[in-house]
């Protein structure tokens, strides 16, 4: 048996705290850092995700962890000069690699502050580079170039957390877990996620388009790392709104919505504009954009509030202009861990942009979610494959 001894579980007073194996080696190496149960929950289920992503798009694929949940996922198709500018990577020439991570983690860019990061693919100098910036605890990828290694040590003053995964490791084909000391058993999740799952369409709109099968593929291998319930909304090669562990699915879907809602504003002249001060650090830029865009607005522009972020104030972002850009949001994909039990939920995705969608179906009123898709001309496929993740 190999082990490895942890600062401490999930919180500070939970010692000790430690991971092993009992037939084999740990299937991870520590480059640096000291790692903590939390870090490595997000690093292993990461792992299984970019993998899966990298499998099936044939791409450099990275996530963005917090928690136990990916805030953002995504895989290395190029960014545009307005992504770039959101995203932090203006004037950066990004290995396919960095734009998968670059993508994860600016998908949702509050969730992912303090973020473990997941790289399917070597980590090279353009992704260590862009991280350097970043307030992130630790990454997992398989192989790092010297380069990287050297800039990801000098992080969080010589204690990031570097983890090399050996991406060889099978784990045994059941799995256990204990609470309040009863284990638990089952076999682990290894259901593969294919074009396959996209081919049962039941509305009258039967048409994917290729960018939307990818999207909606990278929704549904995200959600198998969610906590559950969950919904993913996603556009152009990554997640753009992740809602976890909601006890409601149209909570759930409201709440990725509005994720997905808020990076489609981000890309409004509106925010691309405000005059930010020089000196504004990336985590307080994040802050007041998002204030800046929700209903908080007031407080960050009343008074003199706003001269220690903006040179000049900006103009409130109304409601209205809120209402005139987002009706330019389309070709948006959502996928579901499991059936949606009311044409409740389509209703919502439609006002952020969804054309296409794949869920389990199973439900008692699947005619009514499939009534409500055909009224906007909705495409959806039903996967038959449920993904609940605890």
């Amino acid at each position: 048996m190999t082990e490895l001894e942890l600062k401490y579980g999930c919180n500070p007073n939970q010692k000790p705290a430690k991971v092993f194996v009992e037939s084999e080696e740990l299937p991870f190496e520590v480059l640096n850092g000291k790692p903590g149960y939390i870090n490595l929950l997000d690093a292993l289920n990461g792992w299984q995700l970019v993998r899966e992503l990298r499998e099936v798009s044939k791409l450099p694929a990275a996530a963005s962890f917090k928690h136990v949940s990916p805030a953002g996922a995504a895989v290395g198709i190029p960014l545009d000069d307005i992504l770039k500018k959101i995203y932090f990577a203006e004037g950066e020439e990004l290995s396919p690699q960095a734009a998968a991570y670059v993508r994860a983690r600016g998908a949702d860019r509050m969730s992912s502050y303090g973020d473990f990061a997941i790289l399917s693919d070597e980590c090279d100098e353009s992704t260590a580079n862009y991280l350097k910036h970043e307030v992130s605890d630790g990454i997992i990828a398989p192989s790092y170039s010297p380069k990287a290694l050297e800039i990801l040590k000098s992080k969080r003053k010589g204690n990031y957390l570097v983890l090399k995964m050996n991406e060889n490791f099978k784990p045994e084909s059941l799995e256990r877990k204990q609470v309040f000391g009863v284990t638990f058993e089952q076999l682990r999740n290894d259901i593969k996620i294919s074009a396959d799952c996209l081919k049962d369409i039941p509305t009258k709109n039967k048409n994917f388009s290729d960018a939307a099968k990818l999207d909606l593929l990278i929704a549904l291998i995200t959600l198998k790392y969610t906590q559950s319930n969950s919904v993913c909304y996603a556009k152009g090669g990554q997640a753009i709104g992740i809602g976890a562990g909601q006890q409601s699915r149209v909570h759930c879907t409201r709440l990725a919505g509005n994720k997905a809602d808020f990076w489609f504003l981000r890309q409004s002249p509106q925010v691309l504009n405000l005059p930010f001060k020089s000196d504004i650090k990336r985590p307080d830029r994040d802050n007041a954009i998002d204030v800046y865009i929700g209903n908080e607005s007031e407080d960050l522009l009343e008074g003199d509030n706003w001269k220690n972020i903006f040179t000049e104030r900006p103009e409130k972002f109304s409601d209205a202009e809120k209402k005139s850009w987002l009706k330019n949001f389309k070709g948006v994909s959502l996928a579901s861990d499991a059936f949606f039990p009311f044409g409740d939920n389509i209703e919502r995705a439609r006002k952020s942009g969804v054309e296409f969608i794949a869920q389990s179906g199973g439900s008692i009123r699947d005619d009514n979610v499939i009534e409500t898709c055909d009224k906007y001309n909705i495409a959806m496929a039903m996967t038959h494959i449920r993904l609940f993740h605890h």
